[in-house]
């Protein structure tokens, strides 16, 4: 057990899972299976831009445009189909999921990065839905974030994330690809995404238990 690193979700204990060949600590909740990753081997905000400049994803692309299909008509449209106001939280170098839900949708999508669309267009403003897709692996404490959409969403509003929920085995965790892109530092199940509901009094209304969760206020 690890009394030092406490859980960032719900600030359980945690156990050390050693990855040998990264030689890279990672932490295990005991309670709600959340894995952070060591935070003396946190890259650098420069380094992180650097990876996500090497990301060549666009609307032309049609398996990426497929990719993004799937998360809406799975969790978001069974569940918010005609919200007024959007953000999309992390909207990353090419805004495609905002792009796909103006032009198919006819949403309107306002969109926030930190490295690419800085502005916070956010503030002072209430959304019916706040899509985050790909994000919430790469943040220190999500907990913090999770909070800040309830505060970002009107009361009946959807959050909708995607984030590839990781196995729940040691061995499997070591060999998984996700781990292999340096700028991913935390990790989830559903069962994290149940606690996070807790901790933040939403509710959690969908997951397709493999990447999708979606929580409602």
């Amino acid at each position: 057990m690890n009394t030092e690193n406490l859980c960032k979700i719900c600030g359980a204990k945690t156990r050390e899972i050693f990855h040998e060949k990264f030689k890279i600590k990672y932490f295990e909740c005991l309670d709600c299976d959340f894995i952070f990753k060591d935070e003396k081997r946190l890259i650098t905000p420069e380094e992180e831009l650097r990876i996500y400049n090497r990301h060549n994803n666009s609307i032309d692309d049609p398996r990426y445009v497929a990719y993004f299909k799937d998360f809406i008509e799975k969790a978001i449209i069974p569940n918010c189909a005609n919200p007024k106001n959007v953000l999309d939280f992390g909207s990353g170098p090419s805004p495609v999921l905002a792009m796909i839900l103006e032009r198919d949708y006819n949403f309107s999508v306002d969109i926030y990065d930190p490295f690419y669309s800085p502005e916070k267009v956010y503030k002072n403003k209430k959304y019916d839905l706040i899509v985050s897709t790909e994000v919430v692996e790469h943040l220190k404490n999500p907990l913090d974030y999770f909070l800040k959409f309830k505060d970002l969403l009107v009361d009946g509003g959807f959050l909708c994330v995607m984030t590839l929920f990781h196995p729940n085995n040691d061995d499997k965790f070591k060999s998984w690809r996700y781990i292999g892109d340096k700028s991913h530092i935390s990790f989830f199940t559903l069962k994290t995404m149940n606690f996070i509901a807790k901790k933040t009094k939403l509710n959690l209304t969908y997951s397709d238990n493999r990447r999708y969760a979606v929580f409602k206020k």
